[in-house]
Order: C-alpha cells, then structure tokens, then sequence
C-alpha cells in the first residue's frame, strides 16, 4: 500500500510538470501571436493539429501501454514534450510551430492513456474515483501555478516560458525514469494490445458508447471555449498576461480545490452519469455567461466557476470509463484520448472561424453544444435505467 501512494505520487509529480509547463505559456500567446500575425483562424487550425496528432497516435498508443508496458509510454511523452516546447519556442515561421504543435499531440497521446492505466492498475474500485480525482488536480494544479510563472518568465522575453517549459518536460522524463517502476498485470492484460480487431466493435459496446459520446460532444464545445479564452479576453478587454494568469490561476485554484475536496464525495453521492450532467449545466449556463459579463470581478467569478464544472466532469467520465473496462484500461484510455482529439480538432477549427466574425461567436457556438451534451446526458441515463431493469428489474441510476 505505501508502496502504491509513493508510485501515485510520482506519476501525479509527473503530471503536475508536464501541465505546469502547458499553463507556462497560456498567458503569452496573444503578445507572440500578434507578434508573427496570426488570425484566430490560424490559431485554431494550430489547435486542430495539436488534436489531429493526438488521434492519430492515441489509438496506437493505448494499445502499446496494454502490450508494452506503461512507463515506457510515459517516458517517451515527456521528451516528446519538452521537444515541443523548445520548437515553440525558436519558432519563427509558421511551419515549425505546426510542427511543434504536432509533436505535442503526439506527446500528449502517449502520456494519457498510459497515466491513466498506470492508475487504474494501482487502484481498486473503491480508491480509484479519488485517485482519478487526485490526477485531476495535479494537471488543475500545474494550470494554477503555470500562467502565474509564465506571466512573470514573459517579462523576460515572450520566448522565454516556452524553453522553461522544454525544460520541465525533459526533468518529468528523467523523474519517470528513475523513480517509477512498472506496475505488475497480468499476462492476459499485456496481450490486449494485440486484439486490434475488436477494437472498432467495443467502441460500440453499451457500456463504452454513450461515454464516448458524450466525451466527443463536450470536448467539443470546451475547445471552443479553452482554445481562445486568453485571446477573447486580450481582445476584449485589453487584459495583459499578468490580468490572464489571475483568471486562469483563480480558475484552476478553485477547480483543484473541487476535485480533491468533492469528487470522491459527489461520486458516491450522485454517481458519474448524474455528476456529468449537473457539471455540463454549469458549464454551458456559464460559458454563455462570459459574452455579457463586462467587469473583471465577474469574469473573474463567472471563468472560476466555469472552470469547477469542466474539472469535475473530466474525471467523471474517466472513472466510470475506468470502473468498467476490466482489463481493458489502455485500450479505454487510447479511446477516450481518441474521442477528445476528435473534438479538439474540429472544435477549435470552427471557433477560429467564428472568432474571426465575431469574437463572443465561439463561446455562443460552445454553450449550445455543452447543452446538447446535457440532452445526451439524459439519455444515457434512460438507456442505463432501461438495461438495469432488464437485468434486476430495479433502475440503478
């Protein structure tokens, strides 16, 4: 047991770098986009490369941890990582930052899943919800103290927070190397990565569909919101990257606080379907809420609270995807990445396109989706009731 927490303390150390240093840069992205010229357009065709990586490699990659191993993964992502970054950073031309963006994706493909799985293999049903909630936090935690660091390193030169970053990358690959050890699973788990062929028709299995569902049509609308908030609020409100780091540091502060503080509790309480869809109704009331707020005080307030509904649905999703894959926890991680890359692909593509029209037009475009999100929300309630009453004629849900 003790030796479980010191392992789930490093992969969420792990965690928490690798994410410290994606929140490094949020804050000085309006200066170096203005800078080189870029269009919203071009930032989320950026995105869109960043998740089209991703897809690419997440079904490869969720696979490989089942048959591989998981710490390899997690290693390898994390040099891939600081790569990108340090590309990013020297970037002077738009090719090398889709390039950068590309190396991205494939990192973030790489660590996911096989974090995710490492938990899930370390874990039991009973422990695993806060687990989830834990590295929930971790990566909230790395956006709270990143934006604040990276607001402070642009003081220095807009280059300066992407080779912090690069560097943070490269200490997570070396920690990962050094101090985690290979979880134990059995044979029959290291042999689903070679069961390729069934993995289009799980993705239809009952127990799997509607989760995927829902995490395509939410990952959806919340890139339209995440991938331009820091250019929504330098645009209109003239906010420097010292007023952005505040907002996102105050958001990621109270969702972190949420996680650890209320996921487990709100898991037990309500469950991970009904959780998801209170989380979605906040979520898309308040997104909305950002096109008519004006004071700093009330975006302040409205991108806090919107920030607890996203932080709570995230690992809701992930643990019941976890409770009900069994043996199949990289093939489900690979999936769930897979599903979100989808939706940050096409997400940011569209919000890039609507910025450029009008820039409240994104986040008008991500509440109506989050709604459609609550609607499927309840029927995958009804579709849960309806099998459970098949099965033990008593609805669980």
């Amino acid at each position: 047991m003790k030796g479980q927490k010191i392992t789930l303390g490093i992969l969420l150390l792990n965690l928490f770098i690798a994410f410290l240093g994606i929140g490094l840069v949020i804050p000085v992205l309006p200066a170096l986009l203005d800078e080189l010229g870029i269009t919203g357009t071009t930032v989320g065709y950026l995105t869109a490369t960043f998740a089209l990586a991703q897809l690419i490699v997440s079904p490869i990659a969720g696979k490989a941890a089942d048959r591989f191993g998981r710490k390899i993964l997690i290693v390898i992502g994390l040099f891939i990582f600081g790569l990108s970054e340090f590309l990013f950073g020297i970037g002077k031309e738009i090719a090398m930052l889709f390039f950068s963006r590309f190396l991205g994706g494939v990192s973030a493909a790489f660590i996911m899943p096989a974090v995710t799985a490492f938990i899930a293999d370390i874990t039991n049903f009973d422990t695993r919800p806060k687990a989830l909630g834990y590295m929930s936090a971790a990566i909230s935690t790395g956006f709270i103290i990143g934006p604040g660091i990276g607001g402070f390193l642009a003081e220095f030169g807009s280059r300066i927070p992407f080779f912090f970053a690069g560097g943070l990358g490269a200490i997570a690959g070396v920690l990962s190397i050094v101090l985690l050890s290979e979880p134990d699973r059995s044979e029959q788990n290291m042999e689903n990565g070679a069961e390729g062929k069934k993995s289009i028709k799980r993705i239809f299995a009952p127990k799997y569909s509607f989760a995927f569902m829902l995490i395509f049509i939410t990952s959806f609308g919340l890139a339209a919101f995440e991938s331009f908030f820091s250019l929504f609020v330098d645009h209109k409100f003239q906010f420097r990257p010292s007023e952005i780091a505040i907002v996102i540091m105050g958001g990621a502060i109270l969702g972190a606080v949420s996680q650890v503080i209320l996921f487990d509790k709100l898991t037990r309480f309500l469950g991970e379907i009904k959780l998801i869809r209170y989380s979605l109704i906040v979520s898309a009331v308040l997104v909305y809420c950002m096109t008519v707020v004006h004071s700093y005080f009330y975006i302040l307030l409205v991108t806090c609270i919107v920030f607890v509904g996203f932080d709570l649905f995230r690992p809701a999703v992930t643990s019941y995807l976890s409770n009900m894959a069994g043996d199949e926890q990289g093939f489900v991680g690979g999936m769930n990445s897979m599903f979100t890359s989808l939706a940050n692909i096409s997400g940011p593509i569209i919000g890039g396109i609507l910025f450029d029209i009008d820039i409240d037009y994104p986040y008008y475009f991500a509440a109506v989706v989050l709604a459609l999100g609550v609607v499927l929300s309840w029927l995958w309630t009804k579709a849960a009731d309806s099998s459970n009453e098949k099965k033990t004629g008593v609805a669980d849900y």
